[in-house]
């Protein structure tokens, strides 16, 4: 396996093609070359599979007229090159890339239609000036191309630049980054992402499967080189009967596909899910070993797997895994790799960055582990992909056989039904559950922007509903399979790894068409032939399996665990400021999901996640980080936070400094006058080390501001938002509120429940309504004096604030006044004399970087003066953990 880069219509650049050259290195760490001829230039990354000695890329044909710059098997190649040897043509290495480069020499075009195996290709013809690429049938290998300003003097209007990612063309420096809105919005509203030529990045677009470009003087023309979409309808008409030799004719084939994809001078491996597809796979193998087939010396006596399981979890396989393993004793080496959602976000932007666009689901990180595991011991990996989209393999499948049966006649499609009823039980059980439990479904366009979606209201996304085969091939080539080859080859290719996958073997693929449906879907039983040529050969567990999970993570399970760190993204001023989402519906919405009071569901939460990820990784300028956990630069008591400074002169004239102290976090029942005190000591004992800063604090008075928040935490007044239970009440009162980026107010319907709950409906139905006449008559914060009780110091979770405050809602501080008088007491009981006489006391501020708010203190001066002092909020409450500073006047005598 490899990687490919290159341009048409640009002037020699080496340095270009090094570049795009580099940035995919991980597809092929065994070497690197490029070629340049006029208008055209190639770059190869090596990952040496097959002839490791040799066939190093690009390569040219002997009289010089071809160049190629290859990725992919070429599985029938030592056929084609005996046919191609018998027309004369000779052959200086052992690699399938010459054969490849002979057949178009020999053929052109319609080589490609002669292999079996996976490729995205390019290939320079010299004398015609002419680059052509490809994309196998099914779209295996990847391709993609962009349209770039040709060079001045170019024969060409525009350029051509292609690679196997789409981060060589980004790196480029020729094309100018930009989002595909239409691609964003199906993807968020259709769950489309791989569903034609254009990816994620507007202009950037992929080959699909079995297409072809040529680029020359003439211009880029793109056409199908294939019609294997057209021949698998046609065979479908054929309707050749299913029987007993015709499964057994499947088996010969289907382990003939999996004999060819043994081929390497490299160690081989499984990929090993517990499904049916994996299972075969790896059971197959086992019966070659045990035959003593010599394409097996590649896997060794003992066959490598590799799994993953997920202990005490609904999705866990581990038991069909253990199945194979006992099947194949003797001749396996079973790996297990154990996922974690702490692993999962750690890896997280790692992943996205890995699969360059969204996807639909975290499922594909389990493959992500995989492969990591894998590469320690196999450099190729054989896997069960493409078999669900042949044979049926998912439910809804089912609902389109029945509909079909039914336009047949009523009693065949009545005779499926009365077999399938626990399949379609599954299918629709969730939703059942839902509807009993009285949860309303969240439309995902109720959560993004309206002027985004009325843009493209006029999308479709239309799904073939009553004919088996035709949905089976516009799922092979359009709505399914393509992402799952997309997630397959950047999570192995990631790790320096092959993936092969036999049951995409075009032959085999064309003799299942051929047969009736009965081959698929028969009696409730999806892959019919898969089980009937396995029997024997699998575990009957695996064999009869009604219930499909295949690679993935617990996703749901993982969310609840890691709702904190997701609901900081969606918090967060990055998601906000996007123009595709509404931020306040979809905090409604995931605040619902944690409670359980709508029927949304993770993959809805997922997208988001992914495409806020994804736009921080590839648009934004600066790199993203997580505010409530990243540590800030360490510093010492004397010194400001960073973009902070010490000192300020009010209004009034007064020169302040400040002093920001760092604590521990602050719980629930830790004592606070001791830890605030404990710090307090800490800062007179190192004080007098602090050269100038000792002067300036013992000359005049000072005082101690501290965050309402810890206060309030240490008494118990802050709630995880998921434990705050929200009545009906604060859910609409909430939707008439703001809901700032910072999750001040109550704009949210956790904080607005707390307000409720302080103030009393009937006196925030009062505030409310004195509220809106205040607006009308163009006085602000009318509501905040009506309703009392300090519900102006309520927050919700704020993207800066430190674990648990950026996931939860509190309440202004008790007694504060109480508070400010005890901690004032402890002050003077135990600072050195010379700093007793001029403390002045304590202030409970609610401070942050759009206001500051006195709550409460003991000393008898204007609130107002205390609120000057902190205009710019020297405080940190996130990462830097100053919730409380030394303020000290300081005297100009």
């Amino acid at each position: 396996m490899c990687g490919i880069a290159g341009y048409y219509g640009l002037s020699a650049n080496e340095a270009l093609l090094n570049t795009m050259n580099d940035v995919q290195e991980h597809r092929g760490p065994d070497g690197e070359g490029i070629f340049v001829d006029g208008p055209c230039g190639l770059a190869h990354r090596r990952l040496s599979i097959i002839d490791v000695a040799h066939g190093q890329q690009p390569m040219a044909t002997a009289d010089g007229r071809y160049s190629i710059a290859y990725n992919g098997e070429v599985y029938n190649y030592l056929d084609l090159r005996a046919e191609l040897e018998g027309l004369g043509r000779t052959f200086e290495t052992d690699s399938d890339t010459e054969v490849v480069l002979q057949a178009f020499a020999q053929w052109g075009r319609d080589a490609f239609d002669r292999f079996n195996g996976m490729f995205g290709l390019a290939i320079w013809d010299r004398d015609e000036q002419r680059l052509t690429l490809a994309r196998d049938h099914f779209g295996i290998k990847p391709v993609y191309v962009c349209r770039v300003p040709a060079s001045e003097g170019s024969s060409s209007a525009e350029a051509l630049l292609f690679s196997s990612e789409i981060r060589p063309i980004l790196a480029s420096g020729l094309y100018e980054k930009k989002p595909n809105e239409r691609s964003i919005y199906r993807y968020l509203k259709f769950r489309a992402h791989e569903d034609g030529t254009e990816t994620f990045f507007d202009g950037i677009e992929r080959l699909e499967p079995g297409e072809m470009l040529e680029a020359d003087a003439d211009g880029i023309r793109r056409s199908m080189f294939t019609r294997l979409r057209e021949e698998l309808l046609e065979l479908a008409e054929e309707q050749r009967p299913y029987d007993d030799a015709a499964a057994a004719e499947y088996k010969a084939r289907f382990i003939e596909a999996v004999r060819l994809r043994l081929q390497s001078e490299v160690p081989v491996g499984t990929s090993l899910s517990g499904g049916l597809d994996s299972s075969a796979v790896a059971v197959i193998i086992n019966q070659l070993i045990n035959e003593g087939d010599k394409r097996t010396e590649s896997v060794g006596t003992q066959q490598n797997t590799f799994s993953a399981v997920f202990p005490n979890s609904i999705n866990d396989e581990e038991r069909y895994v253990d199945a194979v393993l006992e099947i194949c004793k003797g001749h396996v080496d079973g790996h297990k790799i154990l996922p974690t959602p702490e692993e999962f976000k750690a890896d997280l932007r790692d992943f996205v960055r890995t699969q360059e666009e969204p996807l639909i689901s975290s499922g594909p990180y389990a493959q992500f582990q995989v492969m990591r595991e894998a590469t320690k011991h196999v450099t190729v990996l054989l896997d069960g992909q493409g078999a669900d989209e042949m044979m049926a393999g998912y439910i809804p499948y089912y609902a389109v056989y029945l509909r079909q049966l039914r336009a047949q006649g009523a009693k065949a499609a009545a005779a499926e039904l009365s077999k399938s009823l626990d399949v379609l039980f599954r299918l629709g059980r969730f939703r059942v559950k839902a509807k009993l439990k009285g949860r309303k479904d969240v439309p995902v366009t109720s959560l993004l922007n309206p002027a985004f979606t009325s843009k493209w209201t006029d999308e479709r996304f239309p799904v073939e509903q009553s004919h088996l085969k035709k949905r089976l091939i516009q799922d092979l080539f359009h709505n399914s399979l393509p992402s799952l080859l997309r997630y397959e080859d950047k999570n192995t290719m990631r790790f320096s790894l092959e993936g092969r996958v036999p049951f995409l073997d075009k032959e085999v693929v064309k003799f299942i068409f051929s047969l009736t449906d009965e081959a698929i879907i028969k009696d409730g039983w999806n892959k019919r032939i898969l089980r009937d040529a396995t029997r024997g050969l699998l575990p009957e567990s695996i064999n009869r399996r009604r219930n499909k999970i295949g690679f993935t993570t617990p996703q749901s399970e993982w969310f609840m665990r890691l709702k904190n760190h997701f609901y900081s993204i969606f918090l967060s001023e990055s998601f906000a400021n996007r123009p595709y989402f509404n931020q306040t519906e979809v905090l409604h919405a995931f605040e619902g999901w944690i409670k359980g009071s709508n029927n949304s569901d993770t993959m809805m939460f997922w997208r988001f996640i992914n495409l806020e990820l994804w736009l921080q990784e590839y648009f934004d300028e600066e790199p993203q980080v997580d505010k409530a956990t990243a540590q800030a630069a360490p510093k010492s008591d004397v010194e400001p936070n960073a973009g902070k400074s010490l000192d300020i002169t009010t209004e009034r004239g007064e020169t302040v400094r400040r002093y920001p102290i760092r604590t521990e976090l602050f719980a629930k029942d830790d004592d606070l006058d001791a830890k605030v005190l404990a710090r307090i000591d800490e800062f007179f004992e190192t004080l007098p080390t602090a050269g100038a800063e000792h002067d300036a604090a013992t000359k005049g008075r000072w005082y101690l501001f501290i965050s309402e928040k810890i206060i309030a935490i240490t008494q118990g007044r802050s709630f995880f938002v998921w434990d705050i239970k929200v009545g009906k009440p604060a859910r609409v009162l909430s939707k008439y509120v703001t809901r700032t980026p910072a999750g001040i107010g109550l704009g949210s319907p956790f904080t607005m429940q707390l307000a409720i709950e302080e103030a009393g409906l009937p006196r925030v139905l009062y505030a409310a309504a004195g509220g809106a006449v205040g607006k009308a008559i163009g006085r602000k914060g009318l509501f905040y004096e009506l309703v009392g009780n300090q519900i102006a110091a309520i927050d919700g979770p704020t993207e800066y604030s430190a674990y648990p405050s950026n996931v939860s809602a509190k309440l202004a501080p008790k007694d504060p006044d109480q508070v400010a008088a005890r901690l004032s007491a402890g002050i003077r009981s135990r600072v050195p004399a010379a700093y007793k006489d001029s403390f002045a006391g304590t202030i409970v501020m609610d401070a942050n970087d759009i206001g500051r708010n006195v709550l409460g203190s003991d000393v008898p001066d204007d609130k107002a003066r205390f609120e000057e002092m902190f205009a710019d909020n020297p405080l940190g409450q996130g990462s830097e953990q100053t919730p409380m500073a030394l303020v000290f006047i300081q005297d100009t005598d």
